[in-house]
């Protein structure tokens, strides 16, 4: 339960950091369509950042393995997810965007079974 709330900080941290970071230090070094994508990954890691936060106060009412595996799915989802877009955007290197796809199953098996533990538990 600490663990993943403090995953969630970071996450939390980083998120705003980066998201700073596209706005003021990477304008007029990369495209529209880059800097778009880097808004993307930023998106999806402070929603999911916030799913991780819920999933580690929800250990506290919840026990079994389905909501932990949850907070280590949006976990995973944030790394491939949002970490291939923040690479991609950089290098326009287009295997990096292929890894995305990934981290987004990651995100939707997250949700499913922070879902499943949901209808079970409350």
């Amino acid at each position: 339960m600490k663990l993943l709330i403090l995953l969630g900080v970071i996450n939390g941290f980083l998120a705003v950091a980066l998201g700073a970071f596209g706005a003021h230090g990477l304008e007029g070094k990369l495209s529209e369509k880059m800097l778009g994508i880097w808004e993307k990954a930023v998106n999806y890691q402070m929603f999911h950042t916030m799913a991780l936060l819920v999933t580690g106060l929800l250990m506290a009412k919840m026990t079994g393995g389905s909501v932990t595996w949850a907070g280590w799915m949006f976990l995973i989802g944030i790394i491939l997810f949002s970490g291939s877009l923040y690479i991609y955007s950089i290098t326009a290197v287009k295997t990096f965007a292929m890894i995305t796809p990934i981290g987004g199953v990651a995100f939707l098996i997250g949700w499913i079974l922070l879902g499943t533990a949901a209808v079970k538990y409350l």
